[in-house]
């Protein structure tokens, strides 16, 4: 089944951001290292401590001794899971890389199954919390609301975009950057990139360490990166469509209504005291702002692919037929 699952070659990078999981990171290794061994799979494991204030850190460095296949990277302080995660695909070495959390709600023993389903040709597989062990009030139902929110927005169908158990194929990695807090939205960056997506079942436990790092607030933070994301998804190589469009829009009915303005001044009516007069003016002037910063967006976003010689598409694989 070993052989099935992933080539003898073939490295995994199972990546776990910390912040404060002194109790459980223990155990969580002792699990990924026990299911990767008894699967025969060639792997690394990659914490990053996101600026930890508990001894997280001295469990780490006792860690390090117990197992040779485990790199601890130390941030200065508490960036963000975003950040972690990011740190951690800068790191990694693997073809495939696993991200999952340090408070053993996600199960190791689903690993396998994540790369499986890579090496069938999927690019990105995300785990599904089907049988979600979380509060019913603080973490179910607005998840269960955002997750639909960001469905519809962004149009990628997934039942459950916050779950951290996810398989990566390290060649999409590279073309994602992270920004933020973006971590939640990576299938639709990926998505974005032209990857290949699948949603799998996973195991969800029950916390027995620690309490959540997520408050109410989250929710707020999700609605103003769902925007950003929306823009991304819609606009990112062309933000003429979206500001010229409704720049042109703008000036076409502030153009109509001062048409409307001048003939009623000709047919000999007062119309300086008009509101209509003073909103075709502001109309005109926005739709023209409006216009123009799609314009610089355009510049800029052609700056940006240029300077970091980024082309605007993906290559998924390249097939020649020789002739002799």
């Amino acid at each position: 089944m070993a052989n099935q699952m992933t080539n003898i070659n073939q490295l995994i990078s199972v990546i776990i951001p910390v912040f404060n999981e002194s109790e459980s990171i223990g155990y969580l290794l002792d699990e990924v290292v026990n299911v990767m061994h008894n699967n025969k799979i060639n792997f690394e494991v990659v914490v990053v401590n996101d600026g930890s204030e508990d001894n997280t850190s001295t469990v780490l460095d006792e860690l390090t001794i117990r197992y040779k296949e485990l790199s601890v990277i130390s941030l200065r302080k508490n960036y963000g899971q975003t950040a972690a995660m990011a740190a951690g695909f800068d790191y990694s070495n693997g073809e495939i890389v696993i991200t999952l959390d340090g408070d053993l709600q996600n199960d190791p023993n689903d690993i396998p199954n994540l790369i499986s389903h890579i090496n069938e040709g999927y690019d990105l597989i995300c785990g599904w919390r089907y049988a979600r062990k979380d509060k019913l009030i603080n973490r179910r139902i607005p998840s269960k609301i955002a997750n639909k929110l960001i469905a519809n927005v962004t149009g990628l169908r997934l039942h459950d975009y916050g779950c951290s158990l996810k398989a990566f194929k390290k060649e999409i990695l590279n073309d994602i950057k992270l920004y933020g807090e973006l971590h939640r939205f990576l299938p639709v960056l990926a998505n974005i990139e032209g990857a290949k997506i699948k949603e799998i079942k996973v195991n969800h436990r029950s916390r027995k360490y620690g309490s959540s790092k997520y408050g109410i607030d989250r929710t707020f933070r999700v609605l103003m990166d769902l925007l950003t994301v929306w823009f991304m998804t819609k606009f990112l190589t062309r933000p003429m469509y979206g500001f010229g469009f409704v720049g042109i829009i703008s000036i076409l009915v502030s153009f109509g209504m001062t048409s409307y303005l001048l003939l009623v001044k000709i047919l000999g009516e007062d119309i300086g005291n008009r509101p209509l007069l003073m909103f075709a003016l502001i109309l005109g002037i926005a739709g023209v702002q409006l216009f123009s910063f799609g314009l610089l967006s355009e510049l800029l976003i052609r700056t940006y692919h240029e300077s970091q010689n980024r082309p605007i598409y993906r290559v998924r694989k390249i097939q020649s037929i020789s002739i002799e």
